[in-house]
């Protein structure tokens, strides 16, 4: 994993306090204060581009609903084909917690 080059005690602060979140109005919240909104828009980008990549959908349709880059969208691909499987796991998730439906009821 890449990231072991960063593992340490100051990430691992980071994500036990990303864990003691308790909900999207925490996180909301959170997020705000120890990243910009460039970052933040670029998270959430991408992991908008791994549903759509999931779901089979076109470079073109990806890069029209999403506004990413095609550099983006084939750096989301290849961790989903060849990453670990972080995207696979949440996005599971986020299927099976039905937290879907909830934001199509806001």
């Amino acid at each position: 994993m890449q990231i072991d080059k960063l593992r340490g005690e100051q990430l691992d602060q980071l994500f036990d306090a990303i864990l003691t979140l308790q909900d999207r109005e925490e996180c909301y919240r959170y997020f705000d204060d120890i990243a910009t909104m460039s970052e933040i828009q670029s998270f959430a980008q991408r992991l908008q581009v791994a549903k759509m990549l999931r779901e089979g959908r076109t470079y073109q349709a990806i890069v029209q609903e999403s506004s990413a880059s095609t550099t983006t969208i084939s750096r989301v691909k290849r961790c989903l084909n060849y990453g670990n499987d972080g995207y696979q796991m949440v996005l599971d998730r986020i299927d099976n917690s039905g937290l879907k439906d909830k934001e199509k009821g806001k």
